[in-house]
């Protein structure tokens, strides 16, 4: 099977006020997704909306590599914006944050994750850290924070990313089956439970919202 999971993510987050919120709907479900649909090197489209945190949606690209975003092809199909787009995209009602990422936990996606479907429960964590600490920070996440929640029933698996645009620098994406996982005892014995946590958690700055849990509204 094809891939329909990458190196790279693309995440558009927007907060939008109700005189637009209509409009700002159909235009993502029937011309700005849909146009990204079979664009080379974008493998799988899926929107999402927040049921715990924010902002309220989620546009979710997956891509080959994060290089993808600058390749001329791509380019092209941000400059030729449609009017609708410049509408939409112009409203002072819209407010949107947009993040490119590169992979770097796991270091390559298994044949089965690269060719999973995008989940229908994503839990999004946005952070930074002092750089001083960046080294035992990923380690810590990659060696002890992300196995221990991928042993909870429900969790499919996560992936964590470094922002090449945008900021916080660190985001981590896990994929659940239900919307309920974060909210078990095993979860929170899992982010508690650790004495290496306890010594890096405090020290993460997450974005306002994060982490936010967001259902899966549209595939593409």
């Amino acid at each position: 099977m094809a891939p329909i999971k990458g190196k790279g993510l693309s995440l558009v987050f927007a907060d939008v006020t109700p005189d637009i919120e209509d409009e700002y709907n159909r235009w993502y479900n029937e011309e700005h997704m849909p146009e990204r649909v079979g664009v080379k090197g974008i493998l799988s489209v899926a929107r999402y909306e927040a049921i715990r945190g924010g902002p309220k949606y989620i546009a979710a690209m997956e891509l080959e590599t994060a290089d993808v975003v600058n390749q001329p092809h791509f380019q092209e199909l941000v400059k030729n914006s449609s009017e609708w787009t410049k509408k939409v995209t112009g409203h002072p009602g819209t407010k949107f944050t947009r993040m490119i990422y590169e992979m770097i936990h796991p270091v390559e996606l298994s044949p089965d994750a690269a060719a999973s479907e995008m989940a229908p429960i994503l839990q999004i964590g946005r952070m930074d850290v002092p750089e001083e600490i960046e080294d035992e920070f990923n380690e810590w996440y990659n060696t002890v924070f992300v196995p221990d929640f991928e042993k909870i029933e429900g969790c499919r698996r996560a992936r964590r990313f470094r922002a090449v645009l945008g900021q916080p620098k660190y985001s981590v994406v896990y994929e659940f089956d239900h919307e309920g996982v974060s909210q078990t005892p095993e979860w929170a014995a899992a982010r508690d439970g650790n004495p290496w946590s306890a010594k890096i958690r405090p020290q993460m700055t997450h974005a306002e919202g994060s982490p936010g849990v967001y259902r899966k509204i549209r595939q593409f």
